[in-house]
């Protein structure tokens, strides 16, 4: 049987999905057909409901309930590794509202934070998260909302930490920051739902015991990425999470959706949300 598989090439991802797509691991009779996208893109592919299991945005989520399940295993959550939004200028917290800012995407997790954040703000532009830097350098915008590999190169570029956003939310809740999980279409039964779910499981567990074997995967569709920084994206958003949601990481997915629906951000999710 084949699915459609969709996640990025960001080092996170190609690393806890190599396992299963390249046959290093039990897959249970299952063959993927892959489409690798930005992140922004994937969440496109959800919205048609035509894409079997995909990487999406936790916000994007929000909009595609109804159509989709959550994995328990493959989610980027965790503490200190939330979005940045940084500027040339220093600028004090009562300015950010008035700012023109760059997002990687409107239904990008986030953006939803920065929503929860900054209700009041409104001028954003939507940009691909590698030429957001560009855009503040430039001058063309305000700020900008970094995610992804930028967390650690922004400052080479001169510009300034404004807010970090993981730290708002662990400051606002004390819980981890759901930022990716990978989804499961709800038309598909109940049975090839858990099979993904243990493959998924199969696939990080690989990674985690064989960390060097993704390498040149990872390295590939990392382009022009420094090794260090490709292993640091790695070790910032793959963690225990990725391996099981837990009851921790419900909590975190479900206190996201409860706050962003009680300003308004999003629309009220459901609550038959991960596969059981």
């Amino acid at each position: 049987m084949k699915l459609t598989l969709g996640f990025s090439t960001c080092p996170n991802d190609t690393y806890i999905f190599d396992a299963m797509v390249h046959g290093r691991i039990d897959t249970e009779g299952i063959e993927f057909e892959l489409v690798m996208s930005d992140v922004e893109e994937l969440n496109r592919h959800a919205f048609t409901g035509e894409i079997d299991i995909t990487k999406i945005s936790y916000h994007a989520y929000a909009y595609i309930a109804d159509s989709y399940l959550l994995l328990n295993s493959g989610s980027a959550l965790g503490y200190k590794n939330g979005p940045l939004l940084i500027s040339k200028y220093k600028i004090y917290p009562d300015e950010v509202q008035n700012l023109k800012v760059a997002i990687p995407g409107i239904h990008t997790t986030a953006n939803l934070l920065l929503g929860i954040a900054y209700p009041d703000l409104k001028d954003k532009k939507e940009y691909l998260f590698s030429d957001i830097e560009d855009a503040v350098s430039s001058g063309e915008m305000d700020a900008g909302l970094i995610i992804h590999e930028n967390r650690f190169t922004y400052q080479k570029k001169g510009l300034k930490k404004v807010a970090d956003l993981g730290e708002f939310w662990e400051s606002k809740t004390g819980l981890a920051i759901p930022l990716g999980g990978i989804v499961i279409n709800r038309r598909l039964s109940v049975e090839l739902q858990r099979k993904v779910n243990r493959i998924m499981k199969r696939s990080v567990e690989y990674a985690f015991d064989n960390p060097k074997a993704s390498y040149p995967f990872v390295k590939h569709h990392a382009q022009e990425m420094e090794d260090r920084v490709m292993e640091s994206h790695i070790k910032l958003y793959v963690n225990e999470f990725t391996l099981n949601l837990g009851a921790a990481g419900r909590k975190a997915v479900e206190t996201l959706y409860r706050e962003g629906t009680s300003l308004g951000v999003i629309p009220k999710v459901r609550q038959d949300i991960f596969v059981e």
